[in-house]
């Protein structure tokens, strides 16, 4: 009897021992499963980005290359002639367009991964300009978060030149998703906006309303370095 006791002993614990060892190998599988779907995503995201940089660089050559005929064909026939239109895409730039929707006529996917990458680059003003042109051309997109309206308010107030897209874009975000992570940090860019703006009262107001809720925060801490500097420059 004891004898059966202690080999049925023995057989539960080498099949819990097998159990364990089966376990640790399904769970290292899942883990590279997990490491490989994240390497695949990162490597989709930077194709994506080529793709989109290889489409511009084909259609700038298309483009080119058909306004060297048309000059080569009006010194040949003597007749003035100028590029066929493009559809009439509305742009989101006046100037230094660094997007050419218009001609171009980038999907959502493309001006998303174009922005993103150059996000990532730190060429803000490109970045800015894709982001925007995302935005505005596709404000229904599935793809348009909180996280989307908050990295182009970021890119925007880096460029230099877009105060009133961060402004617009971190508003959105505010108003949209006021459970979002990024709810301080887009109150910060603001006020770093409205301070560039010179609108010291709306400003001043976030500074307040950090200081009362918000003491204990990243935020808090650059806000109040700034709010620092602008006292110490009018008491000078």
């Amino acid at each position: 009897m004891v004898r059966s006791i202690i080999i049925l002993s023995m057989c539960c614990l080498f099949t819990a021992c097998d159990l364990a060892k089966r376990f640790e190998q399904r769970a290292a599988q899942v883990n590279n499963y997990e490491a490989r779907s994240l390497e695949l995503a990162r490597e989709n995201r930077l194709q994506s980005a080529q793709i989109s940089d290889l489409k511009y660089e084909i259609e700038t050559l298309k483009s080119k290359n058909a306004y060297m005929q048309l000059q080569l064909g009006a010194g040949k026939t003597g007749v003035d002639r100028s590029p066929a239109s493009v559809p009439n895409v509305r742009s989101v730039f006046p100037t230094n367009d660094l997007v050419n929707q218009g001609t171009f006529k980038w999907g959502a996917k493309e001006l998303m991964a174009t922005a993103q990458k150059e996000f990532e680059q730190k060429n803000y003003e490109k970045s800015a300009q894709f982001f925007q042109t995302f935005i505005e051309q596709y404000p229904g997109h599935e793809a348009l978060n909180d996280s989307v309206l908050f990295q182009a308010g970021v890119a925007a107030y880096e460029s230099g030149n877009h105060l009133d897209w961060v402004l617009k874009n971190l508003d959105s975000l505010l108003v949209k998703y006021p459970t979002s992570k990024h709810y301080r940090g887009a109150k910060l860019w603001m006020a770093l906006a409205q301070l560039k703006q010179g609108d010291s009262k709306a400003f001043f107001g976030t500074v307040e309303e950090f200081r009362k809720k918000y003491r204990n925060t990243t935020e808090w801490q650059i806000l109040s370095a700034h709010y620092e500097r602008i006292l110490q420059k009018y008491k000078e």
